[in-house]
């Protein structure tokens, strides 16, 4: 409240209150040190009405997605208009053209990398960064702030979102070839500033996602990688690179995770595109690459 975060009104009439309670906890680092507090609402689930707040969710953050998928619908429906004072939006010919060319420009400047030389790919797709290889960096602040100012432009660069994702995993600890990695993303970027993302006037009529993991990808701890790409009409709307909370013991268990964290997403967007008034005319599409996934998923008895 101190820093207007929100405002308290008094609740609409008739309406069902759901109460809760704030928890706090600790975040350590691996040495025992304090990282940071966290705090999280717990609604009391017995103060919940059947067929009216069951499946109500309150998210004070507006994600991507949803710019994305507003956007996809407006420019499907051919109405209003998006400005911005930190977000280029374009509009062309063949749709709307997000990116944010100003912005990574302000991140070469922070790096000291305005006159870097461009490389053909974010990542080295031969090796995998491990967390104790190399000596720790000098400045791991520095190193943080490079990370999270990367993170914000995925935002308009899914091509780098795989990347983005393995340098933060060290954000605890960064190392050398940790820096590496983000200076190489840097350099990606220098070669490709006119890159953006394209959303095209398109049929908002049917959710298509698409799923992949590699298996016991992390050199350390032998988890896997999930990522998901979905589609609303021909637009890309949501996409997601993460690291799997649990060891998977086959292939098939982390194809299988990838999916359903591709069909949760989707099953949030159904909802909030009915939250839209844009109902869904044909069931999700789920693609998989991995045979033993699709029977699985097919007969989950």
């Amino acid at each position: 409240m101190s820093n207007n975060t929100w405002s308290l009104v008094p609740h609409p009439p008739g309406v069902n209150l759901v109460t809760g309670k704030w928890i706090f906890r600790h975040k350590f680092h691996a040495d025992g040190s304090l990282d940071r507090y966290k705090a999280r609402w717990l609604l009391r689930g017995f103060t919940q009405c059947l067929d009216i707040d069951y499946y109500d969710t309150f998210n004070p953050v507006v994600k991507p997605a949803i710019v994305c998928t507003v956007l996809s619908l407006a420019l499907s429906l051919r109405t209003g208009r998006f400005i911005s004072s930190i977000l280029a939006v374009h509009r062309r010919p063949d749709g709307l053209f997000l990116s944010q060319p100003q912005y990574i420009l302000d991140v070469f400047e922070c790096a000291g990398m305005s006159d870097c030389k461009p490389c053909s790919t974010p990542v080295d797709t031969h090796a995998k960064l491990s967390a104790t290889a190399g000596d720790l960096v000098s400045d791991a602040t520095h190193y943080r702030s490079l990370t999270g100012a990367l993170q914000y432009l995925t935002f308009t660069r899914p091509d780098i979102s795989y990347a983005v994702q393995q340098v933060c995993l060290h954000m605890h600890a960064p190392r050398d070839p940790h820096l590496s990695a983000v200076k190489r993303i840097l350099r990606y970027l220098r070669g490709t500033m006119h890159y953006g993302l394209l959303l095209r006037p398109s049929s908002p009529s049917k959710l298509v996602v698409y799923t992949d993991a590699d298996w016991a990808g992390c050199p350390d701890t032998r988890k896997s990688t999930s990522g998901y790409a979905v589609f609303l009409g021909g637009n890309l709307i949501s996409w997601s690179s993460k690291r799997q909370t649990t060891v998977s013991r086959s292939s098939a268990e982390a194809e299988y995770r990838a999916v359903a964290n591709g069909v949760a997403e989707t099953a949030w967007l159904r909802q909030l595109l009915q939250e839209l008034h844009s109902l869904l005319s044909k069931s999700t599409l789920v693609y998989c690459d991995n045979v033993s996934v699709v029977y699985l998923s097919t007969n989950p008895v």
